[in-house]
């Protein structure tokens, strides 16, 4: 499938902050990339603006103002390759679009994508999951920063998946949490779509939780949550609890979920036992792979896990060069 990706053509440019220094009108500002790769990314949830934007900005830090001397010393100017993204270890896979982006932003010509899988699938070692046709110099200039992305959003929907995996047959969901690398916020958080999760919210703006923090400058568990009621009347509201006293507090001031904050499994059958339903529950805090399970079948909606954005290791890939002769 041939995609043109060239910053310079057409409607094309970024949007704020990219560090291609190329100037925008506002009102007439497109995407500048494939419309059917824009598509596809939108279909999945994301900005192709923003990922245009991280695209410019990879490159951009890699190429540092400068130029890939390595690359242009030892590759013929007109020397065309293809390449294999080929994954070295067993897991699931997510960014192949995002890496098509990436590529799409730095490519000079025309290049062809051949694709293998899709995102969400689980992949083997060896298992070629995209295949890229185009010039060789451009291929190898964008290599890392279309990989750093591709690892790293394939850990981490590896990562997801495992848990998801140890939570099926309960009602019980892993969600991520706010910790993720500032700029890629919206990239990580769809990594834990793809691998089975569900997303916290996305900003600040989007919903309130009121945590320890909220509740000693408010005065009390409660008071936070009547206070944040008072203020945005129309947008939910998560509080979080370290003791069952707490939970029957902001069961009884209307709270729509409950954070359940360093409980044991038993303390968080008590806590089920008590809401019966009347709020949505999530633990947080002490859990782990082993036990998992434990908090699920207490009865509890969610599991939130940092680690799934914080801690999560690559997904080893790599890019088999096929040169033309």
């Amino acid at each position: 499938m041939p995609l043109v990706g060239h910053p310079g053509e057409g409607t094309g440019g970024c949007g704020d902050g990219c560090a291609c220094g190329a100037e925008r009108d506002d009102d007439a500002y497109e995407c500048g990339l494939d419309p059917a790769l824009a598509q596809l990314l939108t279909d999945a949830g994301l900005d192709p603006v923003e990922v245009e934007d991280i695209a410019h900005m990879a490159i951009e830090e890699d190429l540092d103002g400068g130029t890939d001397i390595t690359t242009i010393a030892t590759v013929p100017e007109d020397a065309l390759a293809t390449g294999d993204f080929t994954a070295r270890e067993p897991g699931t896979v997510a960014g192949l679009r995002i890496a098509e982006a990436l590529l799409s932003v730095v490519c000079t010509d025309e290049f062809e994508v051949e694709r293998h899988v899709e995102d969400g699938d689980r992949v083997e070692a060896g298992q070629v999951l995209l295949s890229v046709r185009t010039r060789t110099r451009d291929l190898l200039t964008g290599e890392r920063s279309a990989l750093n992305l591709l690892c790293r959003l394939s850990g981490i929907a590896t990562a997801t998946r495992e848990w998801a995996d140890l939570l099926e047959g309960t009602k019980a969901r892993v969600r991520d949490t706010r910790k993720t690398t500032p700029g890629l916020r919206a990239l990580e958080k769809y990594a834990v779509r793809c691998g089975g999760g569900v997303n916290h919210r996305m900003s600040l703006s989007d919903a309130a939780l009121v945590k320890d923090n909220h509740v000693i400058a408010a005065g009390g568990v409660a008071a936070a949550f009547k206070l944040v009621r008072q203020e945005f009347p129309d947008v939910p509201i998560e509080v979080e609890a370290d003791t069952l006293h707490q939970v029957r507090e902001v069961l009884d001031a209307g709270a729509d979920l409950i954070l359940l904050d360093n409980f044991t499994p038993a303390e968080t059958e008590e806590a089920v036992a008590l809401v019966r339903g009347r709020a949505a529950l999530e633990s947080s805090g002490r859990l782990t792979l082993a036990t998992a399970r434990a908090y699920a079948e207490a009865g509890v909606d969610y599991l939130a896990v940092g680690a799934l954005t914080h801690s999560s290791p690559i997904l080893d890939i790599g890019l088999d060069l096929r040169a033309e002769q």
